[in-house]
Formats: C-alpha cells, structure tokens, sequence
C-alpha cells in the first residue's frame, strides 16, 4: 500500500478537545488536512477548533460535541460527520476515559462506563464511518488502544477491558480490510502528559484519600507530550504501520511480556503495592 496522504483529506478525530486528540488537530491541519472533530466538553473543542482555524484559515474544520457514552447521541452526531463529509480519508478514534480502583471496588456501572466509552464507541465510530473509508482507497483508521491493552496492571480491570478489546478489535479489521485499500494502525501509548488522570472517575468504594493518592500516583507516570506523541501516530499512518508503541514506558513493559508472559503485571503489582500511593490503593476495603 502506497505511504498516506495527508493534504487535501478529511479526518475525523475523537476527543479532541485536549491532550493527544488536540496534538493530532494541529498536526493534522499542518499536514493540510481538513478537519471533523468530536468532543464532549464543548468549550475546550471550540476553543482547539478556532485555534486551528487561526493558523489554517483555508481549512475546514467543523466541531460536533457529543458525549460517546451515550449510544444515541453518538449515532446522532455521527450521522451529521457523514452529512457533512461525504469523503472521509482518516479516523482516529482516541476519545478514552479512566476508572481507578480494584474490581471489588467498582460497581458495574462504573465498569460498564468505561467499556461504553472505550470500546463501544470506538466500534460505533468505525461501524458508522468504514464505508466512507472504504469508498476512499488509500483511506487509514487509527484505534487509540494503550500499554494496558497489552498488560494488565492491578486497578485497572475497567481499563485494560476496554484497550484489550480495542487492540482485538483493531487486528481483526485490519486482516478484514487488507483488500480493500484501507490501512489501519493501532496505537498504543505509554504515559502520556494528558488530563486523563485528573479527569479519571474513581470507584465509588474508594475513600477520598485513596481518591488522590492513585491520581497523584498516576499522575507521576505521565511523561511524555501529546505532540511528541501526534507526531509519532502521523508518522505511522503515512508508512502503514500496523501497530505503535509510543514510548519507552509502553515499549518496556510490551518486551517484557513479550519475554516473560505475565511478568510486566506481576512487576506492576509490586510497584503499587511498594509506593505510599500503591499500598492505600491495593489495600482491602
């Protein structure tokens, strides 16, 4: 499959109104892209659109503000994406939410919420769009899976659900749409300078101290930039790479279950349980 184009396509990003999402508008629109994206906080998503619009005055750029946890209103908004842009070059479904707290903390409510978000919508985005894609030979899709798609740290059960089922999800569509001219990347971050940490839900069985302490645990795991990490994904879509592990803290614990199946979760668990944070957030409640 020949390398992507960027100028001249459109692409629709989820969860751009911050962090990666953000990265990859702007990247996008450098690259001469013109742009749909989506976003619950409507404030934040204008505020990304009008920027771009400022540097790229020549581009479209069209914001739809939805919230992906909610089946109809995703459907709704999505219709409008493909009203609007009858041609579609590239998907990115980033959109993601955290829950922190261990799976006897959580209801299934809670559990069931970050599946929605991260793994339904992300399967509604694609199931509404892949026509569109594949009406565009040369077209690219991009899932936003993570390292914990890959392990499976301890209080992270919601999480690693939802980015394993993207990561499976992703790999079959990719042997599925082989012949059809579509690429398809699955990118899986390491820690990343986002605000999904601060914006993460906690269980509701979790007390307020074990609340900060897990946020300020993970917080400290966030390293590297949003546009460091836009430019890694762009750069794997224009070579049709299959697969991104974005930092060392996704590499790392990638070769190490790749070595020693199990071992990067057991390390995990240690970790947390040897660190202040660690201990309050593995003890029994």
């Amino acid at each position: 499959m020949r390398p992507y184009t960027f100028p001249g396509g459109t692409a629709v990003v989820t969860g751009a109104a911050g962090g990666i999402g953000e990265a990859l508008a702007r990247a996008l629109a450098a690259r001469g892209s013109s742009l749909a994206l989506l976003d619950r906080d409507a404030d934040r998503l204008e505020s990304v659109a009008a920027a771009v619009r400022a540097e790229h005055p020549g581009l479209g750029v069209r914001t739809y503000v939805v919230d992906l946890a909610d089946r109809e209103a995703t459907a709704a908004a999505l219709e409008a994406v493909r009203a609007d842009h009858p041609r579609v070059t590239l998907v990115v479904s980033n959109a993601g939410v955290a829950l922190g707290g261990l799976f006897r903390q959580l209801t299934f409510e809670e559990f069931w919420w970050v599946v929605e978000v991260n793994l339904r919508a992300t399967v509604q985005v694609v199931s509404a769009l892949l026509p569109a894609l594949r009406a565009s030979p040369g077209s690219h899709l991009v899932t936003v899976s993570s390292i914990f798609g890959v392990v499976a740290p301890p209080g992270q059960s919601a999480y690693a659900t939802s980015k394993f089922g993207v990561r499976g999800f992703t790999e079959a569509l990719r042997a599925e749409l082989r012949g059809d001219g579509v690429g398809v990347t699955c990118v899986m971050p390491g820690g990343v300078r986002t605000r999904i940490a601060q914006d993460a839900r906690a269980a509701a069985g979790l007390s307020a101290e074990d609340v900060a302490a897990g946020r300020d645990a993970f917080q400290r795991m966030l390293r590297m930039e949003p546009a460091e990490v836009a430019e890694q994904v762009l750069r794997a879509v224009e070579q049709r790479r299959p697969r991104l592990l974005v930092g060392w803290t996704a590499r790392l614990p990638a070769l190490l279950e790749r070595a020693l199946p199990g071992a990067s979760t057991r390390l995990l668990g240690v970790l947390a349980r040897s660190s202040g944070p660690g201990r309050r957030l593995m003890r029994s409640r």
